[in-house]
Parts: structure tokens; sequence; C-alpha cells
């Protein structure tokens, strides 16, 4: 599975990232690296939280 994630510089210097297959997974990070490890990392629970409770099917091949 691939997720769009688009990253944006703040005003305050700080990364915002979010994966724009899940509303609301947005994470901060201090470098656009670590913004982009924590909104995977988070991206990943979410994940694996839909499919423990049967909201998505995984594509299996």
């Amino acid at each position: 599975m691939n997720f769009t994630i688009e990253i944006e510089q703040e005003e305050d210097g700080r990364f915002l990232a979010e994966v724009m297959h899940f509303p609301g997974v947005i994470a901060y990070g201090q470098t656009r690296e670590e913004a982009v490890a924590k909104v995977q990392a988070l991206a990943l629970r979410v994940l694996a939280d839909r499919l423990e409770h049967g909201e998505v099917t995984p594509n299996l091949r």
C-alpha cells in the first residue's frame, strides 16, 4: 500500500506532514525527515486499528 504524504514548512520553521489517504493523520517535526517518520508511524497505527476493526480489507496478492 502506498501513501501520498504532503509536506509543508510552517512559518516557525517546523515541518508538517500529512497522509492524504487518512484524513487527520498529520505530524510535526523539526526536520522534514522527522515529520515524515512520525506521520508514517501514525498512518501505520491507524491502518492497523482499521484492520483490527474490519474497516479495511488487506489487498493480498
